[in-house]
């Protein structure tokens, strides 16, 4: 997890990025301007200009700031430049990781602004040209693969092995999970998220420990 900001400049950063992603949440990227962000977060615009020269590179940071905190407990490649699995890595178990994935389903239910926040902006990225198409389109290529790799090697240890393709459970496990979340953020006591995964692992032999 990200050390907190000791030094003025760390804090005014922390505290820019709290601001973008609370209006980020709340109307989208396109329509928040700089200057807005820089009013909620006490700053003048120029104030702002001086740590984020530009509304896109603020939007990647944000993005950013919050795979950091899963990454070292989930996947350290995810926030690398090579795509492959980096489950060689030492870590905690398949089972354990998988635990930990579905975790972050529940912690998201305590947080619905950043769940708000990455549902508004994927839907927003599929547009050409959108500044975090290339982010989103990366980390879902990340995710996939990582998952898929955990997967495969949670099904060839089981008893019996499971013969589904992981790749493909992967891809159907994020649609689920963005699903939910979309459905969750419209009637949160109707959806609850981290159940509907773990029933959705059961059915390929991958139970909550």
């Amino acid at each position: 997890m990200s050390q907190a900001p000791r030094t003025k400049g760390e804090r005014t950063r922390a505290r820019v990025l709290d601001s973008a992603t609370e209006l980020f949440s709340r109307s989208g990227y396109n329509s928040v301007s700089l200057r807005e962000i820089a009013a909620h977060a006490g700053l003048t615009h120029a104030g702002l200009l001086h740590h984020f020269p530009g509304k896109e590179q603020l939007l990647l940071e944000v993005l950013s700031r919050r795979d950091e905190v899963d990454a070292a407990s989930l996947f350290p490649g995810l926030l690398g430049s090579d795509p492959a699995p980096a489950l060689a890595a030492a870590g905690p178990c398949a089972a354990e990781r998988l635990n930990r994935l579905v975790a972050v389903v529940g912690r998201n239910s305590r947080t619905p602004g950043l769940v708000a926040l990455y549902a508004k902006l994927s839907a927003e990225a599929s547009e050409p040209g959108h500044p975090a198409r290339v982010y989103f389109v990366k980390r879902y290529r990340l995710l996939r693969a990582e998952i898929g790799a955990l997967l495969g090697e949670l099904f060839e240890s089981a008893e019996p092995p499971v013969t589904a393709d992981p790749d493909a459970v992967a891809q159907q496990l994020l649609a689920l999970m963005d699903g939910l979340q979309t459905q969750w953020l419209l009637e949160p006591a109707a959806v609850p998220m981290e159940a509907r995964v773990w029933e959705f692992l059961g059915n390929h032999g991958l139970h909550r420990p």
